[in-house]
């Protein structure tokens, strides 16, 4: 005790030296620490970019690629599933909910997603957290966009605005469906998610716009026919035209009445690029996920995401590697700073260890001296860093969320955490046995004795 006591009061007498290394020790351990966290919950997060989602159904081809091409919008699958097929595999036995998805439009280089109204009830994502409006509601009608808070925030939109989507998911359009503009009705909160880059319109909207397209291209061609003709039979055909137009109208006005208004939100699609699914049992979801694999109509595909995540998470270890490497850098540089404050002090202490000497301190007392300082000065550090880690957490873990994707889990230290910790407090101590090993021995020279 007497000892401790000793060290303590040595440490207080040299607080400037003390509280650098100290501090050093505090940032390398905080750093440790959360670097560990960030990649546990990095990797968590990761495995729930999409949460609650028991299959992901989509044509044929790697279960990577249809997971990059659908949950990242990374990429494009080979085929679409066609919506006969989408009707019959959603109307089975066991099925809780399924989101219907439509992909390859864009606009300035950001993704367009058609969907329906089932995509703001049931899509989850972290720990099961549902989508929520910073701004606005959901689409209700066919020209309606939500807009991601990534798209809102770097393209500068507001609700009201009107934009127009570009056929292909490149940065680059050749086509833009300019007759057909979208009113901004809603803005998603920040998920960290590709959620936030995407912009979500009615699935109906998908055909409406490509039959425009294709019909404005149809009436070019039919217009360079007609100035082949006569102008009699021009009016002719314009009035049968009107004729066959007001028919039309009229049958549409029928039909519209005929259907409610989440109807009017799907359309009849000919076909979608995947869709994903809920069941009420995970019995369900083998089941169907083995008839989905062998189904004979078409050739399709149905992955489970939370495995086929955890697969892309392990062609991704490098970077996992690499965060720990970085950790254990950090650690041992702080401990070589340690090592040197420690022997650049010992020089200057020669005296003081000389009078100790010289009233009867014995050189194993010098040595176990030395090496109390090493470990309060690792101890502290070690709470500092702790302290410093917690704060650091609590004010980025929206940001990490919002920016990053990643839920950090803010709760007590892990096993492994704690034995990161008791590893670098022996580390530390090993660390003080170098100056304290050469305490004793100058304590054993002359050169540690006053001369009377």
């Amino acid at each position: 005790m007497i000892l401790a006591k000793l060290a303590y009061k040595s440490l207080l007498n040299r607080r400037a030296s003390v509280f650098l290394t100290l501090f050093t020790i505090a940032i390398s351990v905080m750093l440790l620490l959360s670097i560990e966290r960030v990649r546990v919950d990095a990797k968590s997060s990761f495995s729930n970019t999409i949460s609650s989602t028991d299959l992901i159904v989509g044509a044929r081809t790697g279960d990577i690629q249809l997971l990059l091409a659908s949950v990242f919008r990374i990429g494009h699958t080979n085929n679409g599933v066609s919506w006969q097929s989408y009707e019959y595999i959603t109307n089975q036995r066991g099925v809780k909910w399924s989101i219907p998805i439509s992909l390859g439009d864009s606009h300035k280089g950001q993704a367009v997603l058609g969907t329906t109204l089932d995509y703001f009830e049931h899509y989850r994502f972290a720990k099961k957290q549902n989508l929520s409006f910073n701004q606005g509601h959901p689409f209700l009608n066919i020209n309606e966009v939500v807009l991601g808070s990534s798209v809102a925030n770097k393209l500068g939109y507001k609700l009201g605005d009107h934009i127009v989507i570009s056929h292909g998911m490149g940065n680059t359009s050749f086509h833009h469906h300019d007759d057909n503009p979208f009113k901004v009705v809603g803005i998603l909160n920040p998920t960290g998610t590709p959620v936030d880059k995407t912009l979500h319109i009615p699935l109906a909207s998908i055909d409406l716009i490509h039959a425009r397209a294709s019909t404005k291209h149809d009436e070019h061609d039919e217009h360079d026919e007609h100035d082949e003709h006569d102008e009699h039979d021009e009016h002719d055909e314009h009035d049968e035209h009107d004729e066959h137009d007001e028919h039309d109208e009229h049958d549409e006005h029928d039909e519209h009445d005929e259907h409610d208004e989440h109807d009017d939100l799907i359309g009849h699609p000919k076909q979608i690029t995947a869709f994903l699914m809920g069941f009420k049992s995970p019995l369900y979801t083998l089941q169907i996920r083995r008839n989905i694999n062998q189904y004979k109509q078409e050739a399709l595909l149905g992955i489970m995401p939370t495995v086929t995540l955890k697969e892309l998470w392990q062609m991704l270890a490098i970077v996992e590697k690499t965060l720990q490497l970085f950790s254990a850098i950090v650690v041992l540089v702080s401990l070589l700073g340690m090592l040197t404050t420690l022997l650049a002090n010992l020089s200057q202490r020669r005296r003081e260890l000389a009078i100790l000497r010289s009233v009867g301190a014995r050189p194993w007392q010098l040595f176990t001296l030395i090496s109390i300082e090493s470990l309060l000065t690792t101890l502290l550090g070690c709470l500092v860093g702790c302290a410093l880690f917690y704060l650091v957490m609590y004010l980025g873990a929206g940001y990490l969320q919002s920016h990053a994707g990643i839920s950090v889990n803010i709760a007590m230290l892990s096993y492994y955490e704690l034995t990161l910790i008791g590893v670098i407090m022996v580390a530390g101590f090993i660390i003080g046995l170098v100056p304290a090993t050469r305490a004793y021995f100058y304590s054993l020279s002359d050169g540690m004795s006053i001369k009377t």
